[in-house]
């Protein structure tokens, strides 16, 4: 007897807090599969298992969260969370995202208050922040070093996220792109870095949508350098 599986299949159909921040973390770890029978799917990938147990909750959801392998020459293994649903399939590409998206993504026209929840849910798919003491040899000491970075395969997606983010109030930063099939960086130093912190975690939904390791990271830096 096939398995029921429950799902919200008009997530994306409104927006919220919640389908914001989700709408990021899959512009950053998500994949759209159409597949040869005409099966529309959607899939989240991430290392953190707790982080897709939150995200399966908002989206109503009873699927499975499985394992996958995603260096095999490490044994590295992460977890995946993959939905059939041809309407948010049709939906993710009405707001503008597409089957291999990651060369050409735009961002999403995203409501101005709900825009920080966006930008949480893709820092947590594929932001990371830097604190470490470094050595400066013509002061002859050692400085604490404080930057975050967003990394995208689409430096379009990049320049206006970052566009974006001055009108919120980071007012530097620079996208760098890398080598040809590795994507672009946009990288914020100090003082932005404290800003986008309090744009992503001062205003948050109860429902536990952020990735704590990358939260008490930031968090860590900024008692550190503050107190």
């Amino acid at each position: 007897m096939p398995i029921s599986r429950n799902l919200r299949r008009d997530f994306f159909k409104t927006w919220s807090g919640e389908m914001a921040y989700v709408l990021g973390f899959f512009a950053a770890d998500g994949n759209m599969i159409k597949n040869q029978r005409g099966g529309h799917f959607i899939a989240f990938y991430n290392n953190d298992r707790t982080l897709l147990v939150n995200v399966r909750t908002v989206l109503g959801s009873n699927h499975k969260i499985g394992k996958r392998t995603y260096k095999i020459s490490t044994r590295a293994t992460g977890y995946q969370l993959q939905l059939g649903s041809k309407e948010m399939f049709a939906d993710l590409i009405r707001l503008g995202l597409t089957p291999r998206k990651s060369k050409r993504m735009k961002l999403p026209a995203i409501p101005d208050e709900l825009f920080r929840h966006f930008v949480r849910g893709y820092f947590d798919g594929d932001g990371c922040v830097y604190f470490k003491k470094h050595y400066i040899k013509a002061r002859k000491k050692k400085r604490w070093i404080f930057s975050a970075r967003f990394t995208a395969g689409s430096r379009m997606f990049l320049d206006s996220l970052h566009e974006q983010l001055h009108v919120h109030g980071l007012m530097k930063g620079f996208v760098i792109s890398k080598s040809k099939n590795s994507g672009s960086d946009l990288v914020f130093s100090h003082r932005d870095s404290v800003a986008l912190f309090h744009l992503m975690y001062d205003t948050m939904p109860d429902s536990g949508l952020y990735l704590v390791r990358k939260f008490k990271k930031f968090a860590k830096a900024l008692q550190t350098l503050y107190t």
